[in-house]
């Protein structure tokens, strides 16, 4: 649901911004923040933060890296440690590779799954980097 601020709610916020900023024109101040909303909106490395951090955010899959993190495991092995079903691991097992957070190769008749440790560098020094930057 996309909630636009109304015109008489526009007018109270550029009284106040321009109480705190001193700014000298309010409708040229509050069109840069809208601006800058739009650019965040908008921002690649954002959107790449924001879906490793939907993926993260939840308890099985922490749990898989947190498992894959300790070795590279199977599917079974998965579903013993999560105490969950093969088609409810694989679900997970694919939202992590989609992600490319881990790996998988078939080994005779069992896939096995590894960690990519690089990815995760990768985004956590692009948060730490925009964070940083000024």
């Amino acid at each position: 649901m996309v909630i636009f601020i109304n015109i008489s709610r526009q007018k109270q916020i550029k009284t106040m911004i321009c109480s705190i900023e001193k700014c000298k024109d309010s409708n040229d101040f509050f069109n840069n923040l809208r601006e800058l909303g739009n650019n965040l909106k908008n921002n690649e490395v954002i959107k790449k933060q924001l879906k490793f951090l939907n993926i993260l955010a939840n308890q099985e899959r922490l749990m898989i890296i947190y498992a894959l993190k300790e070795k590279d495991r199977c599917v079974c092995e998965l579903e013993a440690i999560l105490d969950k079903s093969q088609p409810s691991i694989s679900h997970h097992l694919k939202k992590l590779e989609e992600a490319d957070l881990i790996k998988g190769w078939k080994k005779r008749k069992f896939t096995y799954y590894k960690l990519d440790k690089k990815v995760f560098k990768y985004v956590l020094n692009d948060c730490i980097a925009y964070l940083d930057s000024d």
